[in-house]
């Protein structure tokens, strides 16, 4: 039992999806501190943020109100998304895969004997039957 269970643990998607949320979990503060001090502060150079400090492309509406679109919000979506997903697979994705890439080369996997198919053991249980038969 406990031998299924390291087995289970030291499997590289499990480990891999750990660290994911761990990392992407501690990750997401810096990523939100990075695009609330930097990529906002960019986009709201082309961009006039509205009473509720939205920024994007404003329109009017039918009732003459004015709407603002909040790009800002989408772009810093994407920016965390893509700093994440770049750290979890630098720091922890490629690591594993080099280390399981040394594990393997370590340990060459050992071809088993192929048994041979169904449709050869009835020949061989046909011609068997026939040579008993003649004798």
């Amino acid at each position: 039992m406990i031998q299924g269970f390291k087995e289970f643990i030291t499997k590289g998607n499990v480990i891999d999806l750990a660290v994911a949320v761990v990392i992407g979990g501690a990750f997401t503060a810096i990523v939100n501190a990075v695009v609330s001090s930097i990529i906002n502060p960019l986009v709201s150079l082309f961009f006039e943020a509205d009473a509720a400090g939205n920024f994007g492309p404003t329109v009017t509406n039918i009732y003459g109100n004015e709407v603002t679109f909040p790009i800002g919000d989408l772009i810093s979506a994407i920016i965390s998304f893509l700093a994440v997903a770049l750290v979890v697979y630098f720091v922890f994705v490629l690591p594993m895969n080099r280390y399981k890439e040394h594990q393997a080369a370590k340990n060459p996997a050992v071809e088993e004997e192929t048994l041979p198919s169904e449709q050869e053991l009835l020949i061989e249980i046909r011609d068997l039957l026939r040579k008993n038969n003649t004798v």
